[in-house]
């Protein structure tokens, strides 16, 4: 029986399944993480389901509980992931975007076009996850958490277990790679031939 404001539990894999799943790859990268920590959402929900009040849509109550599910994996998976040997050398890190004495080797490609309407395609939104899917999985984190929750840095820091100061390193290179993969996939081939 369903609790007033919520629908039948058994409907909330078809409707919102899929949903979930692509929130949670965006921001973990694994399809079988993904699925344990929704199926872990539906389990949390099915216990809770008498405390929703109905305050917000069922999915957004849905997507809040995913959201605290993969805040508690990354506290769990331990405060600091050491960075790759090869992070700021591989394609798309810093040595491509500076010369030797730290200056801009060009400037940013112009994109063109309203980001907003970016946003609006699908086609742009998948390039984007799978940008994201080939970053580190501390990079990837921190970018989720900031450029696509909005998060405050004072509670991004929190989450990942380090200064404001390492969070700006982090970011910094998360944005350089995730600019490089879209020069090279979404906007042309050109830039990516410096």
């Amino acid at each position: 029986m369903a609790t007033p404001g919520t629908s039948d539990p058994g409907t909330w894999v078809d409707r919102y399944g899929d949903v979930l799943i692509r929130y949670a790859m965006l921001r973990l990268g694994d399809p079988h993480l993904s699925e344990d920590l929704v199926q872990e959402t539906f389990l949390a929900a099915l216990k809770g389901r008498d405390t929703f009040k109905g305050a917000s849509s069922e999915r957004t109550w849905l997507v809040g509980i995913l959201k605290h599910k993969i805040a508690d994996y990354y506290r769990q998976k331990g405060r600091e992931i050491p960075m790759g040997e090869g992070e700021s050398s591989q394609p798309g890190g810093e040595s491509t975007f500076f010369n030797q004495d730290g200056m801009w080797k060009d400037g940013p490609e112009e994109w063109g076009g309203d980001p907003a309407d970016l946003f609006r395609k699908k086609e742009f939104l998948a390039q984007v996850t799978k940008c994201v899917s080939g970053l580190t999985p501390r990079l990837a984190h921190a970018f989720t958490l900031r450029d696509v929750d909005g998060l405050e840095s004072k509670e991004i820091c929190k989450v990942l277990g380090v200064s404001e100061t390492n969070l700006w390193v982090i970011l910094h290179r998360a944005r350089m790679l995730m600019r490089r993969c879209l020069e090279i996939h979404w906007f042309g081939g050109d830039a990516g031939k410096r």
